[in-house]
């Protein structure tokens, strides 16, 4: 969950670039970046593959007419221009490419007479700040080409691209709708090794708890919490997403492809299901977390305890000998001190032997 000076702040900026705009309007809306859009396309049939990396929006723009079928990956959202220039020739609704600047975007699908637009998110962690973060994927079906639209370089597709180079599988001889289907799939999955890192860090944090909690477990406890309430905030609209494309009654999307479909949604349930399980240890860690502390306290109001204990008939007799009185027959006994001493001894002693045999220590 964003902190309340995020959404704030993420509002006013929504305000000021929104406010007044007509509907279609290509406004960025995302971390500013300044690297340039990167363009890399894969041409190919059931026989041939050509992969290339393009450096213009010039360069893509023939595919559209190609008749291969063409997967065309834009790393980079934040050049309106680029976006409109792509939105024009391939013929996508001003709605579309509104959506594609905006990374804001929940997952969803879309349908329009000559193309399918589906909104992804792919879950990745952030090592420098130390939490999960979501990057929006847009992709655009058409007839014979597939654009994805990625907010950064770098994904999660590299298996889908080895089995397009290798031919393996399906995937060369099928259409765009199955490419698309794998993309989506690779996403889901990668789900499931975002959760397997958090079920490393939901390990650790137990076995520091029960070992020896410190201050800053309770901090790491909570920012756990926090990933995984974003994971599912993010996760959760993918499932209906897969819903809808279960049921899609496209031209453009095979009925041999629902099967596939309905497996990935598969995987969506399972990644919630395991989800909310860590949630529910996360809560339990909490729980945990302070009965230890509260059991390192008991332990040490009982070490103080016995302490004070075996002390106080020590400070009684101690007491009785400061006492200032002129006729006290103990103070002139020459072997009074060593008596009073032996004696302080023994009554610890005993005070130790009977918690002992009381099992209090």
């Amino acid at each position: 969950m964003l902190p309340s000076h995020l959404l704030s702040g993420a509002a006013s900026f929504l305000r000021k670039k929104h406010v007044g705009l007509p509907p279609g309007s290509v406004v960025f809306i995302g971390e500013e970046k300044t690297e340039p859009v990167q363009f890399s396309v894969i041409d190919y049939t059931a026989d041939r593959l050509d992969e290339t990396d393009v450096e213009t929006v010039d360069d893509v723009l023939p595919y559209r007419d190609s008749p291969t079928t063409t997967w065309i990956n834009v790393n980079g959202v934040h050049d309106e221009e680029i976006i409109r220039t792509i939105g024009d020739h391939f013929g996508l609704h001003p709605l579309i490419q509104e959506d594609i600047a905006h990374t804001g975007q929940r997952p969803k699908l879309e349908t329009y007479d000559d193309n399918v637009y589906i909104v992804s998110k792919m879950l990745y962690h952030d090592d420098q700040e130390d939490h999960l973060r979501a990057e929006q994927v847009s992709f655009v079906l058409g007839g014979n080409y597939l654009i994805s639209f990625q907010e950064d370089s770098g994904d999660v597709f590299e298996p889908v691209r080895e089995r397009l180079r290798k031919g393996r599988g399906r995937i060369r001889g099928a259409g765009t709708d199955y490419l698309t289907y794998a993309l989506i799939d690779v996403i889901v999955d990668h789900y499931f090794v975002i959760l397997e890192e958090l079920g490393g860090r939901t390990e650790e944090i137990e076995d520091e708890v029960l070992d020896d909690p410190q201050p800053e477990t309770q901090e790491r406890i909570n920012d756990l919490r926090r990933d995984l309430i974003f994971m599912r905030r993010m996760t959760w609209p993918v499932r209906e997403l897969l819903s809808q494309l279960q049921r899609l009654d496209s031209p453009l999307w095979e009925d041999d492809t629902h099967p596939f479909v309905r497996d990935t949604y598969d995987h969506a349930v399972q990644v919630l299901d395991l989800v909310e399980s860590l949630r529910d240890v996360v809560g339990g860690l909490t729980d945990l977390y302070m009965t230890s502390l509260s059991n390192r306290m008991n332990e040490i109001m009982k070490v103080l305890t016995i302490i004070g204990t075996i002390f106080i008939p020590l400070t009684f007799i101690a007491g009785i000998y400061g006492m200032n009185f002129e006729y006290m027959p103990e103070l002139t006994v020459w072997y009074g001190y060593p008596v009073a001493m032996t004696g302080m001894g023994v009554i610890a002693v005993v005070l130790l032997v009977y918690f002992r045999q009381k099992e209090w220590i």
